[in-house]
């Protein structure tokens, strides 16, 4: 397990809890943030949003096509209106291809044609331009018939190097 006691971070956490347990279950903003899984990024922390403001979903690479079941779910049952998708500078899905990706799991698995079936049938997404993979995605949004067309879906791009954020759709 990771170099971390996760146990006691919780006594801790939940030694200052307050009242976070009265919240509601609709964020109080509206909002639903789509970003990427990693662990550089704390979205709360550079958008500035408190606990219970807003549906974070992470995946890799904050794919909004891998998001859309979450989406769906928060606008049509919790409320929420806006979307920000959020991608990031320095981004590991900028550095392979499916291909590369699926041809790693089969060799670590020799002969396991199990393996090979269930990589094959996987899309990773991976993309070979930042900025153009927040607009796919926010085009995807707009255009999707599931999606709410009350609220605004915005694509930016988180800097890694400078904490900052730019809007890029």
């Amino acid at each position: 397990m990771a170099e971390v006691d996760f146990k006691q971070a919780n006594e801790s956490y939940a030694a200052s809890f307050g009242d976070n347990g009265t919240l509601s279950i609709p964020p109080s903003k509206h909002l639903v943030v789509v970003t990427c899984m990693d662990a550089r990024l704390n979205p709360e922390e550079f958008l500035g949003l408190n606990l219970g403001e807003a549906h974070i979903i992470r995946n890799a690479g904050g794919l909004a096509k891998e998001s859309l079941r979450s989406i769906i779910i928060s606008q049509r049952l919790l409320g929420t209106k806006d979307v920000l998708v959020i991608h990031h500078s320095d981004c590991g899905m900028l550095t392979f291809s499916d291909e590369q990706l699926r041809s790693k799991v089969i060799n670590a698995h020799p002969g396991d044609i199990g393996v090979s079936e269930a990589v094959n049938d996987l899309q990773f997404g991976p993309f070979p331009d930042l900025d153009r993979s927040v607009k796919d995605d926010v085009a995807f949004l707009k255009n999707h018939p599931l999606v709410l067309k009350e609220g605004n879906i915005t694509g930016w791009v988180y800097e890694v190097e400078t904490g900052k954020i730019r809007e890029v759709a």
